[in-house]
């Protein structure tokens, strides 16, 4: 059975910004493109779960109106909550990723395992609207690595997986975002 994890479009405030931003112009536009990317993936109508946040919400929106089907809500694939103000939002994340998980606390492990446990709970094919160090914290425990910290998913990108059993693989991560030499 496949699950798609699509990390949302471009957000229209940074992490540092805003708690909640919505999706930038450039972000719808990665919206509608995954939408259309997914339809062409998707063999069986699919289930459709979003992170309770906005921009996550609305990149699932081109594809539930293409599909005409409702989009679940569901606080296991929110984004990680950074244990500091909004102001030190992008300090604290640039010094998680570059930790490995035995050095997290239970929070931050229970939030990961809801993730992962939701994920399991799937009876059919889904499409899970989610966050960047959520879809690196599901791809690092697919494949037994302790790093937080996996691959960057480029906004808008299709992570690919497949349930097996009791488990999960990973079939294909998402489009990176572009690194940039200077």
């Amino acid at each position: 059975m496949d699950i798609f994890l699509v990390r949302h479009g471009e957000a229209a405030a940074s992490w540092g910004q805003s708690a909640d931003p919505g999706l930038s112009e450039r972000g719808w536009e990665q919206a509608h493109a995954a939408a259309r990317a997914l339809q062409a993936l998707v063999s069986e109508q699919p289930r459709l779960h979003s992170s309770p946040l906005a921009r996550a919400r609305e990149t699932a929106q081109p594809l539930a109106e293409a599909l005409t089907q409702p989009v679940l809500v569901d606080e296991a694939f929110r984004e990680i909550c950074a244990p500091v103000p909004l102001a030190q939002r992008q300090t604290w994340l640039r010094a998680f990723m570059q930790q490995r998980w035995d050095e997290q606390g239970p929070e931050l492990h229970d939030w990961r395992a809801r993730a992962l446990d939701a994920l399991l709970q799937f009876s059919c094919p889904a499409v899970v609207f989610t966050h960047f160090l959520l879809i690196n914290a599901v791809v690092g425990q697919i494949l037994g690595d302790g790093r937080t910290l996996h691959f960057w998913p480029e906004n808008g990108s299709i992570t690919h997986l497949r349930r097996t059993g009791q488990g999960l693989e990973l079939v294909a991560l998402g489009a990176q975002m572009p690194s940039v030499v200077n």
